[in-house]
């Protein structure tokens, strides 16, 4: 056991050394007054408790209360299926994993109410090749620019009036194939549901619940990520018999710009730190 924390203190002292040659993406919206929450939910609160000298130091502590499912954020399986994982019960080996960007930007500026199709994941993987075990899959509809406007992120005037949403999202039949058919981790969009704002049942966060694949909604800056060859960490809090929960995802990169060849182990780190921190994980 000794042996085997020198082992990873001192890979990981190796790794942080190395992440010059890394880029690390922020792909998550702040959590505070302008987050946004689906209507029905009490805003965000954030009160100041201490901020200020005291005798000896300074002082800051706050309070802050939020509802699961608002801003960028994760929902359990739970969420939408008795029974499935609820926040604490997601194992943490399923929160990190290879990301697999799919660009849906095209079809939702032609239609807002657009669905992702069997067809657009058959198409990704025929140039792509197949969507990684244990992925993190993040479509890209770019409507992470939208937030935090209220209307232009439920694209209406009528923002307490869910009916009147237009945002795209999942097919049911899309959701049946990728729960049947590939191994995903998670599944992230840029929008505020994995549905569709016309969705009236929600039958994506039902699918994805029943088969344990946590959504990850309201993402940000997916633009910046490369299509394939990121690692994507979901740190959603460990919120205890939680539903969902606010969530800090990010993506790591590498990056030519800083790597110049004269270290090629560099080139295998994202999926090394992958590695180890998922046995690690999963042993402890």
């Amino acid at each position: 056991m000794l042996l085997d924390h020198v082992f990873l203190l001192t890979t990981f002292d190796w790794l942080l050394l190395e992440s010059s040659a890394f880029r690390v993406v922020d792909l998550t919206h702040s959590q505070g007054v302008t987050t946004l929450y689906w209507p029905g939910n009490v805003d965000f609160n954030f009160t100041i408790l201490a901020r200020g000298q005291t005798e000896n130091f300074w002082l800051e502590a706050n309070w802050f209360g939020t509802a699961e499912h608002g801003g960028t954020h994760l929902d359990s399986p739970s969420h939408f299926s008795q029974g499935q994982w609820r926040t604490h019960q997601i194992p943490p080996s399923r929160l990190i994993g290879p990301g697999a960007v799919i660009d849906l930007k095209p079809q939702a500026i032609e239609n807002p109410d657009y669905r992702v199709t069997i067809r657009d994941l058959e198409k990704w993987e025929q140039s792509h090749g197949r969507i990684p075990n244990g992925a993190i899959v993040l479509i890209n509809f770019g409507w992470a620019h939208r937030y935090p406007n209220r209307s232009l992120v439920f694209n209406t005037n009528d923002t307490e009036n869910s009916t009147t949403f237009h945002f795209p999202g999942i097919h049911e039949d899309t959701a049946r194939w990728m729960a049947a058919n590939r191994n995903i981790s998670i599944v992230a969009v840029d929008t505020p549901s994995v549905d569709s704002g016309q969705a009236v049942h929600f039958p994506v966060h039902q699918i994805f619940g029943r088969n344990n694949i946590p959504g990850v909604e309201n993402v940000a800056n997916i633009d910046a990520l490369p299509v394939t060859g990121s690692t994507v960490f979901v740190g959603v809090i460990k919120l205890f018999d939680g539903s969902g929960g606010p969530t800090r995802i990010m993506a790591l990169i590498d990056d030519p710009c800083q790597n110049n060849g004269a270290n090629q182990l560099s080139n295998g780190l994202p999926f090394l730190a992958f590695a180890l921190l998922t046995c690690l994980l999963n042993k402890y």
